[in-house]
């Protein structure tokens, strides 16, 4: 499984074991909703990254996000060695790390080391280095637990994920099975990363080769077809930002961007057939990442063609928010990660919290025959619906819709996105026409950009009729065969909160509906 245990911070896992790698709890039981903030350094092959996390439980935000591509191991395959000029850039960065996790507070901090560190000659002299220079203690990850923790991290931002986790770094490449239900089957490693590849003798028939060797070994321990493969890693990150070029495509989130097989295919024919320095220059992407992009393709094609996904789909959880997950108790899996973080926001920014509950209940009734799916976004909006209220009313449409649409939240596909964004967005404005992401409406069926406008402006109403429970002083109904909108006021404040502009904001949301507008108890 794991090397030795090395964890900076109170505690240890020799101590503890079931509290794993961090030496600590990191949630206070099941009933958790919040996460002390808590950090991971990942020491891969290419890179080495210091990720710190907080926020929601479920569904922990990013409060510190650093990597750099070092390229430790670059030139293994001839040395047997971690690249020296790596070495240093790595432990310059380190000694950055310690210090920024001592200023922001950061306990319990883990540092993990994969294919590099793992398979390196000199892998245990540079894990006594970190240690004497930064007091980093390096936590060694076996290959197959890799792609375990990987898969994990996959689970945390898809719960219930199906298919087959695919995480590519510098120098291997980890399968393991999604079973559903948030479970991981069978994980195993291979040598395919792209820094390995490079080393090999023969040129590209020979890596080809290699390639297809490797990958049919892989076939046969991993035999069935996948309904979905999930991509996790940076050169694959760095495949999807040229697909999305390439198409087009008005949603710059890597997260739940979701490929056809074929698309797949012609993307990576467009790389090979299009200047390097022309596809960073397109996407953004660094050099140091772009040179690998090549090799990781043809790694990426083979898998493909070999495993025939019906869908291939980006997921940037991997090995660190699986770590995370690691600790989390079945309860606590099981919660709904977009709800649990819709929670969070609303319990830390909103001006009045509980309210969006409240809300959600008030204009639940306009929604007759809405799916479990459409449901839980709908129910995340009324959450969200107050949490930018900080933001000038001038822009805080525009805001609302793009924290929406780029926030780091699980649980969501692309229309889902942009169906809360545009929702939300007419929480507080009556127009979408003349914003910058109208482009992003091309995401959704038009059936469902009016929905989404029916309960922005739903809860529009909702939100300015009281401040306290909307439900407590009125009742909505739709009657979709008479295509009547009902308001039914209940008390006397009820009588009194119907205005002029409460009226206006009742008579907008039956507009958007189509439906005649009737008030009862006035």
């Amino acid at each position: 499984m794991m090397g030795e245990a090395a964890i900076l911070g109170p505690g240890g896992a020799e101590d503890h074991p079931e509290w794993g790698p961090f030496g600590v709890p990191l949630f206070d039981g099941p009933d958790a909703r919040a996460l002390a903030r808590v950090g991971v350094i990942d020491i891969g092959s290419n890179s080495v990254r210091m990720v710190v996390f907080d926020g929601a439980a479920r569904s922990p935000a990013y409060y510190f996000n650093e990597k750099l591509l070092c390229g430790l191991g670059e030139g293994f395959a001839e040395t047997g060695r971690l690249n020296a000029k790596g070495r240093v850039r790595a432990l310059k960065e380190l000694r950055r790390f310690a210090a920024l996790a001592r200023g922001m507070g950061v306990s319990p901090l883990v540092t993990v080391a994969t294919a590099a560190v793992r398979d390196a000659e000199d892998g245990a002299e540079f894990r006594a280095e970190v240690e004497a220079e930064t007091g980093l203690r390096m936590l060694v990850v076996e290959g197959s637990e890799e792609g375990r923790l990987s898969a994990q991290g996959v689970l945390l931002g898809w719960p219930g994920a199906e298919g087959l986790m695919c995480d590519i770094g510098g120098s291997s490449l980890e399968l393991a099975e999604l079973l559903g239900g948030g479970k991981v089957g069978r994980s195993r490693t291979s040598d395919l990363g792209p820094l390995k590849l490079m080393g090999l003798d023969g040129g590209k028939k020979a890596i080809r080769a290699h390639i297809e060797d490797r990958i049919e070994a892989l076939r046969a321990e991993f035999p069935g077809r996948p309904e979905r493969l999930f991509l996790v890693g940076g050169s694959w990150r760095a495949i999807a930002r040229v697909d999305m070029e390439r198409r087009g495509y008005p949603l710059k989130v890597l997260h739940e961007y979701r490929m056809t097989p074929k698309a797949i295919l012609d993307t990576i024919a467009h790389i090979a057939a299009t200047d390097v320095a022309e596809l960073r220059s397109g996407t953004g992407t660094s050099e140091a990442r772009m040179r690998l992009v090549p090799l990781a393709a043809e790694v990426l094609k083979k898998l493909v063609r070999t495993f025939r996904p019906q869908e291939v789909a980006i997921s940037s959880y991997g090995i660190r928010e699986g770590l995370l997950y690691e600790q989390m108790s079945e309860e606590l899996r099981h919660r709904d990660p977009l709800i649990e973080a819709a929670r969070h926001a609303e319990a830390m920014s909103a001006r009045k919290p509980g309210f969006g509950r409240k809300l959600h209940k008030f204009v639940e009734p306009l929604f007759h025959r809405v799916s479990p799916a459409r449901h839980r976004v709908m129910r995340a909006a009324c959450l969200l619906h107050d949490v930018s209220w900080r933001a000038h009313p001038d822009y805080r449409a525009e805001v609302c819709f793009d924290n929406a649409t780029r926030a780091n939240l699980g649980g969501l596909t692309h229309g889902e996105r942009v169906y809360l964004g545009l929702a939300l967005l007419h929480r507080y404005k009556s127009s979408r026409q003349g914003t910058n992401f109208e482009p992003l409406l091309s995401l959704l069926p038009e059936k469902d950009v009016t929905e989404a406008e029916i309960l922005g402006r739903a809860m529009r109403f909702g939100a300015m009729f009281t401040v306290d429970n909307p439900g407590d002083h009125g009742a909505l109904k739709h009657y979709p065969k008479k295509n009547v909108l009902e308001l039914t006021l209940k008390t006397a404040d009820g009588r009194a909160l119907y205005g002029e502009v409460t009226e206006a904001r009742l008579k907008a949301l039956a507009g958007a509906m189509g439906a005649e507008l009737v008030v009862k108890g006035l």
